[in-house]
């Protein structure tokens, strides 16, 4: 049966909050539509959080920090809910995949395939429990009387606010909230109003793995109310995947206040090509640009080629893009789903007129599909003789839209890819390795890739200039969420303690 077909939403309690270990109802008699982008229905309503709700969700985390028992568990003894969540959402992948769908449009199959992650990211994390240097044992030092014992330890850095984006919800939150719960912080979930179905589902299953009450709290919220989780001096850090925007904005209130911040933001990621590499390959390749309809913060969305080659380039990428299947996410055939939003697809379509008007020559592509009345649709688009200095080539438009730029040589190459105030991801395309770690070091990027879109989650993700601060996932992403202390001992200690998660 088609899961839009489906009796009910997979969420037990969408007009509910999941706060200090229990599901309880908004303060204020207020909720969310969330439409789905194919059909253009209401898919389902869910409650919005007001202030006095965020207030609470805040105050339960703080109060299982500071009293409770998560922080003085073992490493070992949080890694055990970390498997057990694992299990949960192995058994939730159904309903994960029907709520990704219908909230975002994202093709059903692809979404099935996505969410084989999310466990292993809780696993992951799990596995460090054994080998992460929570606790560094550097060498002992004379002293007057004797010796000091001396170490660096890596302790909580107490409650967090994961603030979570609508195009990706089931990984981001276990980006987020793995490596978060492993050090021992306590977390609050917030959830986005496009698409809060996630939450809901990871909250239930924080309840049916028993984390103690306040460790995990869920909450759905506008901008304006989600700032609140901000601003709250009771919260150490946050954590946020969105809009460099949003991203600027949560960065000065927490600079203000001097709270912690890890931001992943937005990207304009460029794959150079060059001279040696076959460029029907290349355009293959960059067809992963339209993948979840271009609303990847990494996707590769300037292709970055030599003028002599641009022509050739065009005619591959435009057997690449033209003929993709667009339509309904749960039909087996089909390739592209549509935007999550309708204002992301507003959006998108003024950025197509700016790229023509801006002199921009449309390849293939460029509107909605004529044979879809209704649903957030637009098709995979290709511009050729795209300026750099451009709207079309400046801003993160995130649809399904791909910018050709020429080049004057190798080095123009490089200088046109390092010319973007993003820093997230690219890509080099050479038969040459050794040409192409040469390029791949000049690049200023926090990720780049060889011959395709790249990218490995049990590394470190993450980006340079406004493409964010900090680095999520692998080890790299567990040392945001610690503070360090350097402790000097006179004598040695009898034992480890249960203190703050001493192994």
């Amino acid at each position: 049966m088609n899961p839009r077909h489906a009796v009910a939403v997979p969420i037990r309690h969408p007009d509910r909050f999941f706060i200090g270990g229990s599901w309880v109802q908004p303060s204020e008699d207020t909720s969310f539509n969330v439409i789905d982008p194919t059909t253009e229905d209401v898919f389902y309503r869910a409650a919005a959080a007001g202030p006095d709700d965020v207030d609470r969700a805040v105050a339960a985390a703080r109060a299982a920090f500071d009293t409770g028992p998560w922080p003085t568990l073992t490493y070992t003894e949080r890694a055990d809910y970390l498997r057990a969540i694992a299990a949960a959402v192995r058994r939730r992948r159904a309903d994960l995949a029907m709520l990704w769908s219908g909230e975002t449009g994202a093709v059903h199959s692809q979404a099935l395939d996505a969410l084989l992650t999310p466990p292993e990211i809780y696993e992951f994390y799990a596995d460090l429990a054994e080998s992460f240097p929570f606790v560094e044992r550097y060498p002992d030092a004379p002293d007057g009387t004797g010796r000091l014992i001396r170490m660096l330890v890596r302790e909580p850095v107490g409650v967090v606010g994961a603030i979570i984006p609508w195009n990706g919800p089931s990984p981001m939150i276990a980006f987020k909230a793995a490596p978060a719960l492993l050090s021992g912080c306590t977390v609050v979930i917030k959830s986005s109003p496009e698409a809060p179905g996630a939450g809901h589902v990871m909250a239930e299953i924080a309840e049916e793995v028993g984390l103690p009450p306040g460790v995990w709290n869920a909450v759905t919220a506008d901008r304006e109310n989600s700032e609140l989780l901000v601003r709250d001096p009771r919260v150490d850090k946050i954590t946020f995947t969105g809009s460099t925007t949003a991203g600027r904005r949560i960065a000065s209130i927490c600079g203000d206040r001097v709270a912690r911040c890890t931001l992943e933001l937005g990207g304009k990621s460029a794959a150079v090509i060059l001279d040696d590499y076959d460029l029907a390959a290349a355009a293959s390749a960059l067809g992963t640009t339209w993948h979840w309809a271009g609303q990847v913060c990494a996707a590769l969305t300037r292709a970055i080629v030599t003028r002599d080659r641009q022509d050739d380039l065009i005619a591959a990428l435009k057997d690449t893009f033209t003929g993709v299947k667009i339509g309904d996410p749960y039909d087996e055939s089909t390739q592209l789903g549509p935007l999550a939003i309708r204002r992301q697809r507003d959006r998108v379509e003024r950025f197509l007129l700016a790229g023509q008007e801006e002199g921009a020559t449309l390849v293939t592509g460029g509107r909605r599909p004529e044979r879809l009345e209704r649903g957030f649709f637009i098709e995979p688009t290709v511009f050729a003789n795209v300026d750099n200095r451009s709207t079309l080539a400046r801003e993160e438009i995130f649809g399904p839209v791909l910018s050709v730029i020429p080049a004057d040589s190798e080095e123009h190459a490089i200088a046109l890819a390092n010319d973007t105030s993003y820093g997230l991801n690219a890509s080099v395309f050479t038969n040459d390795t050794d040409r192409a770690l040469s390029v791949a070091r000049r690049l200023r990027s926090g990720t780049v890739g060889h011959n395709g879109f790249r990218s490995d989650w049990k590394i470190a993700f993450g980006g340079f200039k406004q493409s964010g601060t900090g680095r999520e996932c692998g080890r790299e992403g567990v040392y945001p969420f610690t503070e360090s202390k350097t402790v000097i001992l006179a004598a040695e200690p009898a034992g480890s303690g249960r203190c703050r998660g001493v192994n």
